[in-house]
């Protein structure tokens, strides 16, 4: 099955209840070294990459190691000179590369910064989502974060940045303004923005630690139904209790029933999931993982359901890692029902550790099962009902993301008309009146 990689945030490390720790190789080394090599790894690009190499010893799920002599490799990377970091992260890619396992790699310390940004939920800004305009050729706000900075100020849905710190943003690309306006807490940026009248006003925002939303949520009228829908963009570490927030507003309004969507999730935190299973199932196995080291661990519901209404979950084939751990969960439980298309088929858990000059090294350590048991690395989990988009339909909803869960999304009217024939139908053995492609 051919599969377009999605934007993959790793699961930190807390596995098992572990933090996120800053390690150094002074103790992790295992076979000994000379004293003149001791003194070459002190503070110096070639301890960087013995620290890579002792962590992907200790914790790399495969202990063939893809049938490389993995202690041959950490010889011949402290043979060689590094006259710079970068040159020692080149050489400590290569290495990785070596265990054949894509999720395994290293990560420069801006990179690094971006990824912990997405699993923790926070970053530090002025709270707006920004993208570029097409028509209009500028950036243009998506949507101000509510109290926020930018919420706060006045800042609009649909204004255009003009200026950044007095920078023209004719030229820029939405990650390099988006890198303009993040910056230490507590201090500020200036923004010019154009309002859709035309006035042009000037803003000065002070930078604070913002959560980002993971969840998004509204109640829908179909016809005869009010339809909780939700959407979870990823598992960050504030997803559980926004998902919380999100299914008891809503139980308030008397939904009929609810939709999960997950398409285009990438995933994220394994206990976030795990939480998330938790608010839809009262009963029955979540997930099992399984490594090298601490064996098989399975992690269940513990009667903590926050409602029992019929649930319908959107996937698609960029469901991935965290998506397919609460997909498989409630498909096997016969929680929910699936709709939509096969899942990416990401079957492993990274833990995520900070390295000493501020890189960071994700490390697969385990497999994840769903209660089904089924190995869905590279396969995926087959939705109940299955209904893959058209290249049309998948653009249009791409470039028009005010129709996703619309009369122009048929996933979700698929859902919709699910839920219609299986608890409102067979009261009154009627169809839903929406026009659905089978």
């Amino acid at each position: 099955m051919n599969q377009s990689s999605p934007k993959f945030s790793f699961f930190q490390g807390l596995l098992f209840g572990g933090a996120i720790a800053a390690l150094t190789a002074s103790t992790l080394i295992s076979p000994s070294l000379s004293p003149r090599v001791n003194a070459e790894l002190e503070n110096s690009p070639k301890a960087l990459v013995d620290e890579v190499w002792q962590l992907a010893n200790k914790e790399f799920v495969d202990r063939n190691f893809n049938q490389v002599e993995w202690l041959k490799v950490r010889q011949d990377l402290l043979s060689k000179d590094y006259a710079s970091y970068d040159e020692a992260y080149r050489e400590i890619r290569k290495a990785l590369r070596l265990l054949g396992d894509p999720y395994t790699r290293f990560l420069a310390p801006q990179e690094f910064e971006v990824l912990t940004s997405q699993t923790s939920g926070e970053l530090s800004g002025v709270g707006i989502r920004i993208d570029f305009d097409q028509q209009k050729r500028y950036l243009m706000v998506v949507e101000p974060i509510e109290n926020s900075p930018a919420w706060e100020a006045g800042i609009e849905k649909g204004d255009l940045i003009l200026k950044i710190n007095g920078k023209n943003t004719s030229l820029m690309t939405v990650e390099q303004a988006s890198e303009e306006i993040r910056g230490e807490v507590g201090t500020n940026v200036d923004l010019q923005i154009s309002r859709l009248s035309g006035e042009v006003i000037d803003f000065t925002l002070t930078r604070t630690q913002i959560e980002l939303p993971s969840v998004s949520y509204t109640l829908k009228r179909e016809n005869q139904l009010k339809i909780g829908y939700i959407k979870l963009d990823e598992f960050s570490s504030h997803a559980a209790e926004q998902m919380k927030d999100a299914i008891e507003d809503l139980s308030l309004q008397n939904p009929s029933a609810f939709v999960l969507d997950l398409r285009g999730n990438p995933g994220g935190l394994l206990f976030a999931s795990v939480d998330i299973a938790r608010m839809w199932m009262d009963n029955g196995e979540i997930v099992s993982t399984v490594d090298s080291q601490r064996g098989e661990r399975s992690f269940s519901a513990n009667r903590t359901a926050l409602t029992d209404l019929p649930l319908v979950v959107l996937v698609d084939g960029n469901s991935a890692s965290a998506s397919e751990i609460l997909a498989g969960a409630l498909k096997d439980n016969k929680r929910a029902t699936i709709v939509g298309s096969q899942t990416y088929g990401k079957g492993t858990v990274q833990s995520l550790h900070t390295l000493s000059n501020g890189s960071g090294l994700a490390v697969t350590i385990s497999r994840y099962f769903p209660p089904s048991g089924i190995n869905i690395n590279h396969h995926g989990i087959t939705p109940d009902i299955a209904l893959n988009l058209s290249q049309d339909e998948q653009l249009n909803l791409q470039v028009n993301p005010s129709l996703v869960a619309t009369q122009s999304d048929p996933q979700y009217l698929r859902a919709i008309s699910f839920i219609y024939n299986s608890h409102i139908g067979q009261a009154s053995n009627t169809n839903v009146p929406v026009s659905i492609r089978q």
